[in-house]
């Protein structure tokens, strides 16, 4: 049995008015990703002028592509849009959540300079259980954004109520 790696969980963050809103859309998509039979995660990728350039939720179980996280499909929905570096180096990703090593990996590849994120990965460890095909590698997105050359400004865990509810009854016991 693993055992948590902080004896205290991270505290909620506080958010204003514009990262409430984009950070809410995204978990309307994790609640979408759940009634398709899915993982409950979304995100939204929004531009420093408040444009929303992507919007995806968790689609591993209708695909079959267990890379098909909310994160990376919201990413592979900006390809061939030809938005370009700079863009998206001022654009924010929200996630309802916390991003796991590979998302936080395409963030960084992508460029895109800032994260806001919902329930973090401790409290989803919680609702996962400890069933072999739900474990994550244990690194915080910060770990990876922390080894980027180029600043991720990272956010979360916020609105951590409404984060949560999707995961509610979601996954095996």
């Amino acid at each position: 049995m693993r055992t948590a790696t902080r004896t205290q969980l991270p505290a909620e963050e506080v958010l204003d008015e514009v990262d409430g809103r984009y950070l809410r859309k995204a978990i309307f998509w994790s609640h979408a990703a759940a009634r398709r039979g899915n993982r409950p995660f979304g995100a939204v990728i929004v531009s420093a002028k408040g444009e929303v350039l992507a919007e995806a939720y968790n689609n591993t179980f209708e695909t079959g592509d267990c890379t098909g996280h909310a994160e990376v499909a919201a990413i592979r929905a900006l390809a061939g849009r030809g938005h370009s570096r700079e863009l998206l180096a001022g654009a924010t990703m929200y996630a309802s959540g916390e991003p796991c090593v590979m998302c936080a990996g395409a963030i960084f590849w992508s460029n895109i300079g800032r994260v806001v994120f919902g329930i973090d990965a401790e409290r989803l460890r919680v609702f996962r259980g400890e069933h072999q095909d739900q474990r994550d590698a244990e690194l915080s997105c910060r770990d990876v954004f922390r080894a980027s050359p180029h600043p991720i400004d990272c956010v979360g865990p916020a609105l951590i109520d409404e984060a949560s509810a999707p995961h509610e009854g979601a996954w095996k016991d």
